[in-house]
């Protein structure tokens, strides 16, 4: 038993022999090299400023059609949902009774026409008898004085002569607009009158686009405040571009109408619309859509990618910069806005500065590294 144990020290003692002259494993990585990191070059140049601002769309024109006289609707002249011309008839009234107040009133006409003549051709004659006293001066008065008269009643009955052509003209219905006509409210037979509240249909003209949208009035301010500073040029254009509820760009641009001079008391934005050409009617009216507007120039902005900016425990932004003895150096900063896929930095950062984009888990404040220009073989 002692042999046995003697000889199997002696194979260990052999292994180990054996493993102390093999190879060396391979060391690891020295973690006091310098990190390597990809970095881009900041630059300055001029950045086009866009709000993106939510708002709905709205015809371009829009006209309720209501009827002007009541009666029983005999025909419905339009296909729902087709295109109408303005002009072109729309409804039929029954005008049976607008035809017979308009016959009867242009009876009524003839009538004080014929009693006008009378009195005209009396009054003519009493002005010669009463020139060589053949009649009293109060005879002569009250021919002249009845002429007149017959001749006022032919012009209160010649208006209502045309008040009931008027009106028989509105037994028919027109289109106020040209545009496209949506559904009836009413069916032939159904009994419409003047005054009543809800229209016989809508027209609206989607030749173009209304799109509204809000602003917050603390924005508006800040935009002015940077402009008068001279932080901000102001652009020559007012050129809007649209992104729809799919998320999909409009491909044609719209211009900037007006901006409305009240702030919403309840909501504290500022209203603003725009106007889009509408040629194949892809914007309808109601749709949710995100308008991007200019707001200016930053004639030497500086832009840095998303990746290399990160927040700090307060919501700071930081980024990292190769500084003095290609050290990183960690920049707290100020930043505007995204532009694309970048931030629009405002402070923090200088054109010239190496800026960490890659290999951002591998810095430490103060840690030396191995810049490389992104892109390049590292």
């Amino acid at each position: 038993m002692p042999r046995l144990i003697a000889l199997s020290a002696a194979a260990v003692l052999g292994v180990l022999a054996l493993a102390a002259c093999g190879p060396k494993a391979p060391a690891g990585p020295d973690p006091n090299a310098p990190a390597a990191v990809g970095i881009v070059v900041v630059r300055s140049e001029p950045v086009a400023l866009m709000a993106e601002l939510s708002g709905r769309t709205s015809a371009f024109l829009v006209s309720e059609v209501r009827p002007q006289v009541g009666g029983v609707i005999k025909a419905r002249l339009f296909h729902e949902g087709s295109n109408v011309r303005a002009g072109q008839p729309l409804y039929q009234i029954d005008p049976a009774t607008y035809r017979a107040s308009l016959d009867s009133a242009t009876a009524g006409l003839a009538q004080v026409q014929a009693v006008a003549t009378s009195a005209r051709l009396k009054a003519a004659r009493y002005k010669d008898l009463v020139a060589i006293n053949a009649v009293s001066k109060q005879d002569n008065e009250d021919a002249q004085a009845a002429a007149q008269q017959a001749a006022a009643n032919v012009l209160v009955q010649r208006a209502a002569v045309e008040q009931a052509r008027i009106n028989l003209g509105y037994t028919q219905v027109f289109a106020p607009i040209s545009g496209r006509i949506g559904k009836s409210s009413v069916t032939p037979g159904a009994l419409v009158t003047a005054s009543q509240a809800s229209a016989l249909a809508l027209v609206q003209n989607l030749d173009k686009i209304y799109v509204d949208v809000t602003q917050s009035s603390a924005d508006l301010l800040k935009l002015r405040r940077d402009l008068a500073a001279g932080d901000f040029a102001r652009t020559n254009t007012a050129q809007v571009n649209l992104i729809l509820e799919d998320g999909s760009s409009y491909p044609l641009a719209g211009t900037l109408a007006f901006s409305d001079i009240t702030v919403d008391p309840g909501t504290g934005s500022v209203g603003l619309r725009a106007v889009f050409p509408n040629p194949n009617g892809a914007l309808l009216p109601g749709m949710y859509v995100r308008a991007r507007i200019s707001k200016g120039i930053a004639a030497a902005g500086i832009l840095a990618p998303q990746p290399a900016i990160s927040r700090d425990p307060k919501g700071h932004a930081t980024a990292y910069v190769v500084g003095a003895g290609s050290k990183a150096e960690l920049r707290q900063l100020t930043v505007a806005q995204t532009v694309g896929d970048k931030w629009l930095v405002t402070s923090g950062l200088k054109p010239g500065d190496r800026l960490i984009v890659e290999g951002l888990q591998k810095v430490r404040p103060d840690a030396p590294v191995k810049p490389a220009p992104i892109g390049a073989g590292r």
